[in-house]
């Protein structure tokens, strides 16, 4: 007897099909460095900074670690971590490290998602392979831009037929598909986090990914988003120049 499990899914003999599991842990960390460190000695934030630096390298060594600024986009946030690690307490045990740090006690975290990669209930007939794909790319990306938000769908999403679910989805990759120069990355919070997905754009163009965004609204699937906000417009900056973003120079 054949069976046929839902895409993506685990099948285990005599067992009913499970939902595929996560695989990659994803960090998104939101700092801010207030006004009080900022108008600090000289001396006193080089010492921060440096301390930053040290820490910024171990990530770096251990996990994927990509840095952005959001000044100009953004007034409750300055830079954003984004860390992706196989395993979890390797991220955990990172942040602990910051935290009893001289720097980490200056350093605000104004929002922090957490997620996973894993592969997608939903096939993609656009892009081969990429409803199974389980990670991120490990060399971290080119693209200038990273537009970050955390989403959650409606009960009623769940409750659809999964044919139902699959033609919405169909018509929303269509449109994705038009904007080749915006790759996404979609993770996943279920129990996680307060949100269901954390969903981060890669792009070098935010007018293009203005209208990606602008023509999704007009997709079926759209009526089904609980909330997508808030929305962080990121531009890339080495590793190195984070505590600069920070005034810690």
């Amino acid at each position: 007897m054949t069976t046929h499990a839902h895409p993506g899914a685990h099948t285990v003999p005599g067992d009913a099909p499970r939902m595929p599991r996560g695989v990659q842990s994803v960090k998104f960390t939101f700092f801010r460095m207030p006004g009080e460190g900022r108008r600090l000695p000289v001396t006193e934030r080089a010492r921060l900074g440096e301390a930053l630096l040290s820490l910024l390298d171990r990530s770096g060594e251990q996990m994927v670690t990509r840095a952005y600024v959001t000044a100009g986009t953004r007034g409750d946030v300055d830079v954003l971590l984004w860390q992706v690690h196989d395993d979890l307490r390797v991220v955990m045990d990172w942040h602990g490290a910051l935290k009893a740090s001289a720097v980490g006690s200056w350093l605000e975290v104004p929002r922090s998602y957490l997620s996973m990669t894993t592969r997608s209930l939903y096939t993609n007939t656009q892009h081969e392979g990429a409803a199974s794909r389980e990670r991120l790319r490990a060399d971290g990306g080119t693209d200038e831009f990273l537009f970050v938000y955390p989403m959650a769908k409606t009960r009623a999403w769940y409750a659809l037929p999964a044919a139902e679910s699959q033609r919405m989805m169909d018509e929303h990759i269509a449109v994705r598909h038009k904007y080749h120069d915006i790759k996404i990355n979609t993770t996943y919070s279920y129990g996680l986090d307060d949100q269901e997905f954390v969903v981060a754009f890669e792009g070098d163009d935010p007018g293009s990914f203005l209208a990606l965004v602008r023509e999704l609204r007009d997709t079926d699937a759209s009526a089904y988003t609980l909330f997508d906000t808030p929305m962080y417009t990121c531009r890339r900056i080495p590793l190195e120049e984070m505590p600069a973003a920070l005034g810690l120079t």
